[in-house]
């Protein structure tokens, strides 16, 4: 089965895009909003050095501000007003859909459809402005207890601080909806999306400054390129791939007519739980050693020996990489996709997978096979972050280069580009549609 991408190139026609006149617009509003949020990744922060906070960046990049710097596209090295970026919002509808299979109450309002998710929508809006609020503060007093970073602290520029930081990572979940709803693809995705390609090339000429110098050999750098393009290709593989179960319909009849049975299937991705696994690993790794570059004035020797056991490249670091990437795997893939709803769901329409009894026995066939597809999933999410983590240990080379980046990469522009061709295919339908009607009225 062709891809959205396959099918888009095969059939397009730069005519038909020229015609459709609301993909244009939803593509315009796009790169507007991904503009804004560039240019507000360049404001810094009221009352601060930017030139200190570049010096302190350079010592604690390797931890999980160099991590977050990506995802930010270089806000956080900028300690810029979208320094938080969206990471907050994600964290709290993660947060909110592990609670949503947890507390009735809330599992109640996802059953009630568009109205329940609405609200389900709102609360997340609430954590995020509480988790935002939490994670300004903690910078606010770490930019105070940095030296000389911050010109006048105080409660002024705490609460300065809280206030700025927390209305950019609103105003960034503001327009992830708008361009959402007004423009192409999702819009939270595309904002980590536009961070990571934004500071792309500044990594690439980086790289190939340090093979000029000599630091990494020319060998090295076309291995490099290599691994990406292999890489990528993989990716595209793994993120198409799907078990599709069958799932036949019986005969009905309604009034005096009588339809034939249907067949359809139920599509299970192979990798359900997208990259949020790599991102939450990354993230609890290294934590360790971000506290540790912040509080070795302070002489705590129990943080550098953990971050110097599970620093880049070490055998522990690897393995408990591997590890969390597979747990985070299964546990959002629970969280996510509820086998026992999808076989209430079909026998309420008199679906039935052959040779299954419908309601539990259907449910627990669904889990199996998800068990063992997500095995598949999880091994293939931690081959992609293991071989590129292994290159940027050892070759000191940035994060962009990592397997998270090119699967987020990759993973938003597969989705962006079949919302295009969504869009061009209801354009010619459209079209197809007007023709239609026009000969009926001339036939008349």
């Amino acid at each position: 089965m062709a891809s959205a991408a396959e099918q888009l190139a095969a059939n397009l026609n730069f005519g038909a895009l020229a015609k459709a006149e609301e993909l244009k617009k939803r593509i315009w509003f796009t790169l507007a909003a991904l503009v804004v949020y560039r240019v507000g990744t360049y404001i810094p922060l009221p009352g601060i050095d930017p030139n200190a906070v570049a010096d302190i960046f350079r010592q604690a990049q390797a931890g999980v501000l160099g991590l977050f710097n990506m995802f930010a596209g270089g806000a956080v090295g900028r300690m810029a007003i979208f320094a938080l970026n969206i990471m907050p919002y994600i964290s709290a509808s993660i947060i909110v859909q592990l609670l949503t299979s947890v507390v009735p109450t809330l599992e109640a309002l996802k059953k009630e459809g568009e109205q329940g998710r609405k609200v389900i929508n709102q609360y997340t809006r609430y954590l995020t402005v509480l988790l935002a609020v939490f994670q300004a503060y903690g910078i606010a007093i770490g930019l105070e207890s940095s030296g000389n970073v911050v010109q006048d602290p105080g409660m002024f520029f705490r609460i300065s601080t809280v206030i700025t930081l927390t209305g950019g990572t609103m105003f960034l979940m503001w327009l992830g909806e708008q361009i959402t709803s007004r423009g192409i693809g999702n819009g939270i995705s595309l904002i980590i999306f536009a961070g990571i390609v934004a500071e792309l090339p500044s990594a690439v000429a980086g790289t190939l400054e340090l093979g000029r110098q000599g630091a990494v050999s020319t060998g090295l750098i076309l291995g490099v390129i290599v691994m990406a393009v292999a890489v990528i290709a993989f990716i595209v593989f793994m993120e198409r791939a799907q078990r599709r179960l069958l799932i036949n319909y019986p005969k009905r009849q309604v009034g005096n007519r009588m339809y034939e049975g249907q067949t359809s299937f139920l599509p299970l991705k192979l990798n359900t739980a997208g990259v949020i696994p790599p991102i939450f690993a990354s993230s609890l790794l290294l934590l360790p050693t971000t506290i540790a570059t912040f509080s070795q004035d302070q002489g705590t020797g129990i943080l550098s020996t953990i971050s110097a056991y599970i620093g880049h490249g070490r055998p522990v670091y690897m393995i408990l990489y591997v590890a969390l990437i597979v747990f985070f795997a299964f546990f959002y893939t629970a969280i996510v996709f509820n086998p026992t709803e999808t076989a209430d769901n079909l026998k309420k329409h008199g679906g039935f997978i052959p040779g299954i009894r419908p309601g539990e026995r259907t449910a627990d066939y669904i889990d199996t096979v998800l068990t063992r597809i997500t095995v598949i999933g999880a091994a293939y999410l931690a081959l992609i972050c293991l071989i590129p983590e292994i290159l940027i240990s050892y070759a000191a080379l940035p994060f962009y280069f990592g397997g998270t980046s090119l699967l987020i990469v990759v993973s938003v522009t597969m989705d962006t580009v079949a919302q295009v061709h969504g869009h061009l295919l209801a354009h010619q339908y459209e079209g197809l549609v007007k023709k239609a009607k026009l000969r009926g009225a001339r036939r008349k």
